[in-house]
Order: C-alpha cells, then structure tokens, then sequence
C-alpha cells in the first residue's frame, strides 16, 4: 500500500511554520514529509535510501534498483539539517563537513537534487 500524500498546502503551511521558528513536533514531522514527498517528486528512482529518522524516509534517485537488505546508498540526518538542506538555508557540503550528515556509498552525495527548487 502506498503511503498517503501529504497535501500541498498543509506541507507549506507546516514547512512555513518551521521556518518561522515552530518546534511543534506536528509541524515539523508534516514539514519533513513533505520535504521528502517533494524530494522523491523531483528525483525519482530507488538507488538513495533517503533517512529522517523518526519522520520518514524515501529512495530516490534514478539507477540501479536496491531490493533486500541494507542499500548499498544511504543518506540520514536530523529533521533539522533536512529541513535546512532542502530549503536551501543550509549548503550540502556545510552540512557534510559538520558531521550533520551520514552518507555511504557511491551515490550518495545530493548535492546537485538539493535545494529544493521551489524554496
């Protein structure tokens, strides 16, 4: 079964809202689902296992197809650095070099799908 699509304008809203300065566990959950839904929307495919713990995850990106097992790709991070990566107030590299994000295998650098072109 698919999951349920977060609707565009409670995304923004929720989106909005956090970057506004919400810290309201509801805003920002709904705020990384969106983020992901848009990610997953702009870069289709299932070769990045794309990780937010504990609000979700995706697989993204065009190429070879993981199946079983731990993906060969993997990207996690907090649902801040997520949130700043993919509104664009925090740079790929700034957040690589901090530590803020764990990223293994060879695909697994999303420096070119992010931001997000709408924010």
């Amino acid at each position: 079964m698919a999951k349920p699509r977060v609707d565009s304008a409670e995304g923004h809203a929720a989106v909005a809202a956090v970057l506004a300065g919400s810290s309201e566990r509801t805003d920002v959950a709904s705020a990384v689902r969106y983020l992901l839904q848009l990610m997953g929307d702009a870069t289709p495919g299932h070769t990045v296992e794309l990780r937010v713990p504990p609000f979700g995850a995706i697989q993204c990106v065009e190429g070879p197809e993981h199946t079983r097992g731990t993906p060969p790709n993997v990207v996690e991070m907090d649902p801040p650095t997520w949130i700043a990566l993919a509104t664009g107030s925090l740079s790929w590299a700034g957040a690589y070099d901090a530590g803020k994000i764990s990223a293994s295998g060879v695909r697994s650098d999303l420096s070119t799908q992010l931001p997000l072109a709408q924010w």
